[in-house]
């Protein structure tokens, strides 16, 4: 079998057949048998075919349930996997807040012990790796399939295995659905969405496809990376001379290389039949770690004490992911598609967070750009842009006072100091860039999956939207309408901005004050605005409100999204 087969493992059940394939000798027969307590379920044959010597057949479609055994033949050989159940199968991706793991999270000890609650619910880690083409199969696996176990899989350690999101995500399905569920992770902290794209997404977005396959080679992080596994942590030789002015262009290196994480770790997944995915992917990759091998005199700096991970599309290519998200989502979508012989679903359902917070009071509004192109630019999900899609809004989960922060190069209260041979580096800690609330993200995402991937059509799953805005010029007041009844939580002068301004660039975004809130509307004073109104946007900062008192929510507890 393939190296994502094994014993506790869960295919995907009805309506689609699940795929099974393997390795033998080419031009051999390889009988493939499924067998449940009353005996023989059903029997395939598959023929090893070149170049690489790979088999590959659909079973029969199959009921929800368990446990049954797989077993593929070849000559007098046999290999025969055991504990198999049918449910569904859902593969989660992204950055280091998807492989945030279960000890990591706020009330995590409550969380771990409920492990032995959920056997039915599987987990798979694939490990993190990258290649230069695309590969066939999974190189190296952190977790094989296996029932969940508080300390030996689910609280292996800080961002190895098991990712919170995915598995709070995945128990709340098989709560809701009381189907077994299979839960494979695929993730790898700091990397860009350029590095999970194949060329055809680059090549469709107009990014260069080969940039740091030559020449030197640089990271687009200038800090110190803070509290994570060396082996997932990636630095680059130390330049102190290096600014946030680095070119996007310049040559990145490790897993930031576009395309190299498409090819060693969701290319050999292609061929399994899913029911859906969930990303949680887009935070500053100037916040995390670059390449493997340092010289010695960097050891300090990189030592466990001072590892860390961080986000990736709010310093590379920001502007350019109201393209590649939706162009990643179609490609994975044919690609799993066509790799399943099209028993995974055209459009297959597509779950995202979007992203949640950083820095208190920065006038830099990357972060704020990037969420509004995760919904390409309309606001909310699904559109015609990115249809069967479904986003947990996370703005209003903050947390200051996480451990899983950031050493950043700078000083300031809280200030650390190592030593670059014999002379002083000064740190700073920044927290809040993993937000240890992982719960409401999972349920919010619960929400969207109901209601997207399940067809639940009657469930409120994300929150207010403005469907209108009416100036009224002789009184200064802007009444927006929103499409749900709203719940005004937290009153905020800054909240919403209107760009004040005879032209429409460059635009003067000026606070336009709250002074009513009805039902469905809301009254922005526009008095301090002497020109034309020519837009407005809403919770357009990097860190738009404390924690789950952002100002406006429905009557669910989901918060409005921000919007431009």
């Amino acid at each position: 079998f393939a190296s994502y087969y094994g014993d506790h493992m869960v295919l995907q059940k009805k309506p689609p057949g699940a795929v099974v394939w393997g390795h033998g000798e080419l031009g051999a027969v390889v009988i493939v048998t499924l067998s449940g307590p009353s005996g023989l379920i059903m029997e395939k044959t598959a023929q090893v075919k070149g170049p690489s010597g790979t088999w590959t057949t659909v079973l029969d479609p199959m009921d929800q349930g368990g446990p049954y055994t797989l077993t593929a033949q070849q000559g007098l050989e046999d290999v025969t996997l055991r504990d198999i159940y049918f449910g569904d199968v859902w593969l989660c991706s992204g950055q280091s807040n998807m492989a945030m793991t279960v000890l990591q999270v706020a009330n995590a000890s409550q969380e771990l012990a409920a492990a032995a609650h959920y056997p039915y619910v599987r987990i798979f880690a694939a490990a993190p790796a990258r290649s230069d083409v695309e590969l066939e199969d999974l190189e190296q696996i952190d977790l094989p399939w296996s029932i969940p176990t508080a300390a030996e899989n689910l609280g292996h350690g800080n961002f190895t295995y098991f990712s919170a999101v995915c598995w709070l995500l995945g128990r709340s399905l098989y709560e809701a659905l009381g189907s077994p569920i299979g839960l494979v992770e695929v993730a790898w902290g700091g990397t860009p969405i350029e590095a999970w794209s194949s060329r055809r997404v680059l090549q469709a977005c107009g990014l260069p496809e080969d940039t740091g396959r030559e020449g030197p080679q640089i990271s687009l992080w200038h800090g110190a990376c803070f509290n994570l596994n060396p082996a997932l942590c990636f630095a680059p030789p130390l330049n102190l001379a290096l600014s946030s002015s680095t070119s996007p262009h310049q040559h990145l290196s490790g897993p930031q290389v576009p395309s190299v994480l498409w090819n060693a770790m969701i290319h050999p997944l292609l061929n399994m039949t899913l029911r859906g995915v969930a990303w949680y992917q887009g935070e500053p990759s100037f916040l995390s770690p670059g390449v493997e091998q340092l010289p010695l005199s960097h050891r300090a700096l990189t030592s466990p004490s001072f590892l860390g991970t961080g986000e990736a599309n709010t310093f590379l290519n920001t502007d350019q992911y109201n393209c590649t998200f939706p162009a990643l989502i179609a490609d994975w979508r044919r690609a799993f598609h066509t790799g399943s012989l099209g028993q995974t679903e055209t459009l297959l359902p597509f779950g995202f967070v979007q992203l949640s917070t950083y820095r208190h009071q920065s006038a830099d509004d990357s972060f704020a750009r990037l969420r509004w192109h995760q919904t390409a630019d309309l606001g909310v999900v699904p559109n015609a842009r990115m249809p069967n899609t479904f986003m947990a809004v996370a703005m209003d989960l903050g947390d200051e006072h996480s451990p899983y922060g950031r050493w950043v190069l700078g000083w300031g209260e809280g200030v650390g100091m190592e030593f670059l041979g014999t002379s002083p580096i000064f740190f700073l800690f920044l927290g809040s860039i993993h937000p240890r609330d992982k719960q409401n993200v999972a349920h919010r995402l619960l929400l969207g999956a109901k209601a997207v991937a399940y067809g639940d059509k009657e469930l409120v799953f994300q929150g207010p939207y403005p469907t209108r805005a009416v100036l009224e010029v002789t009184r200064g007041l802007l009444n927006v309408t929103y499409s749900q009844e709203l719940v005004y939580r937290q009153r905020d002068a800054q909240a919403f901005e209107v760009c004040c301004s005879s032209q429409a660039s460059p635009c003067q975004w000026l606070p336009a004050p709250v002074v009513a809130v009805g039902s469905h509307t809301v009254t922005l004073a526009l008095s301090g605005c002497r020109m034309l109104v020519l837009g407005l946007r809403y919770a357009w900062a990097e860190w738009p409100c404390e924690y789950q008192a952002c100002p406006l929510y429905n009557p669910q507890g989901l918060p409005a999204p921000p919007f431009l």
